[in-house]
Protein backbone atom coordinates (compact mmCIF):
# COMPACT_ATOMS: atom_id res chain seq x y z
CA UNK A 1 0.00 0.00 0.00
CA UNK A 2 1.36 3.26 -1.20
CA UNK A 3 0.77 5.96 0.97
CA UNK A 4 -1.74 8.21 -1.12
CA UNK A 5 -3.82 4.89 -0.51
CA UNK A 6 -6.01 4.52 2.33
CA UNK A 7 -6.81 1.32 3.96
CA UNK A 8 -10.89 0.35 3.54
CA UNK A 9 -11.94 1.64 6.91
CA UNK A 10 -15.61 -0.24 6.63
CA UNK A 11 -16.13 -3.62 8.34
CA UNK A 12 -17.23 -6.75 6.87
CA UNK A 13 -20.44 -7.72 7.92
CA UNK A 14 -21.21 -11.46 8.05
CA UNK A 15 -24.22 -11.88 6.44
CA UNK A 16 -25.26 -14.93 8.30
CA UNK A 17 -25.50 -12.89 11.37
CA UNK A 18 -28.55 -11.66 9.86
CA UNK A 19 -29.63 -15.68 9.22
CA UNK A 20 -33.39 -16.52 10.59
CA UNK A 21 -33.96 -19.80 11.81
CA UNK A 22 -36.70 -21.37 10.37
CA UNK A 23 -39.63 -23.06 12.64
CA UNK A 24 -42.07 -25.93 12.00
CA UNK A 25 -44.41 -23.67 11.15
CA UNK A 26 -42.45 -22.07 8.07
CA UNK A 27 -41.53 -25.09 6.85
CA UNK A 28 -45.36 -26.44 6.90
CA UNK A 29 -46.64 -23.17 5.46
CA UNK A 30 -43.61 -22.76 2.68
CA UNK A 31 -44.26 -23.70 -0.87
CA UNK A 32 -42.79 -27.55 -1.71
CA UNK A 33 -40.97 -28.14 -5.24
CA UNK A 34 -39.82 -31.79 -6.24
CA UNK A 35 -37.25 -31.20 -9.12
CA UNK A 36 -37.93 -28.28 -9.52
CA UNK A 37 -41.64 -28.51 -9.70
CA UNK A 38 -44.36 -27.35 -7.28
CA UNK A 39 -45.78 -30.27 -5.88
CA UNK A 40 -47.48 -27.81 -2.58
CA UNK A 41 -48.12 -23.84 -2.84
CA UNK A 42 -47.39 -22.04 -0.15
CA UNK A 43 -50.38 -21.70 2.15
CA UNK A 44 -48.55 -19.09 5.23
CA UNK A 45 -46.82 -15.87 4.95
CA UNK A 46 -43.59 -14.87 5.83
CA UNK A 47 -44.69 -11.13 6.00
CA UNK A 48 -44.08 -9.79 10.15
CA UNK A 49 -47.04 -8.33 11.88
CA UNK A 50 -44.53 -5.07 12.38
CA UNK A 51 -45.81 -1.40 11.48
CA UNK A 52 -49.15 0.15 11.32
CA UNK A 53 -52.37 -2.14 11.71
CA UNK A 54 -54.67 -1.47 8.16
CA UNK A 55 -57.19 1.00 8.29
CA UNK A 56 -60.51 -0.33 7.32
CA UNK A 57 -61.11 3.11 5.21
CA UNK A 58 -57.74 4.68 4.67
CA UNK A 59 -57.09 7.63 3.22
CA UNK A 60 -56.17 7.63 -0.90
CA UNK A 61 -53.40 10.10 -2.60
CA UNK A 62 -54.82 12.75 -5.00
CA UNK A 63 -53.39 15.43 -6.95
CA UNK A 64 -55.10 18.65 -6.17
CA UNK A 65 -54.88 22.35 -7.95
CA UNK A 66 -55.61 24.51 -5.82
CA UNK A 67 -54.83 28.36 -5.45
CA UNK A 68 -51.87 29.61 -3.90
CA UNK A 69 -53.53 31.93 -1.52
CA UNK A 70 -55.60 29.02 -0.50
CA UNK A 71 -52.28 26.77 0.01
CA UNK A 72 -50.18 29.95 2.32
CA UNK A 73 -53.55 30.55 4.26
CA UNK A 74 -53.90 26.51 5.31
CA UNK A 75 -49.79 25.93 5.32
CA UNK A 76 -49.95 28.97 8.02
CA UNK A 77 -51.93 27.09 10.59
CA UNK A 78 -49.05 24.87 11.09
CA UNK A 79 -48.80 20.86 11.23
CA UNK A 80 -51.79 19.23 10.19
CA UNK A 81 -52.96 21.67 7.69
CA UNK A 82 -53.80 19.01 4.71
CA UNK A 83 -56.18 17.29 7.39
CA UNK A 84 -57.70 20.98 7.88
CA UNK A 85 -58.77 20.96 4.38
CA UNK A 86 -59.64 17.55 4.30
CA UNK A 87 -62.13 18.23 7.44
CA UNK A 88 -63.21 22.09 5.60
CA UNK A 89 -64.18 20.00 2.38
CA UNK A 90 -66.14 17.57 4.44
CA UNK A 91 -67.86 20.16 5.95
CA UNK A 92 -68.70 21.84 3.09
CA UNK A 93 -70.21 18.56 1.51
CA UNK A 94 -72.37 18.17 4.40
CA UNK A 95 -70.24 14.73 5.41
Amino acid sequence: MNESTKPDSARWTDPDDDYVEWTEEMFREAAAYKGGKLVRPATGTLKSALGRPRLDNPKRQVTLRLDPDVIERFRATGKGWQSRINAELRKALGI
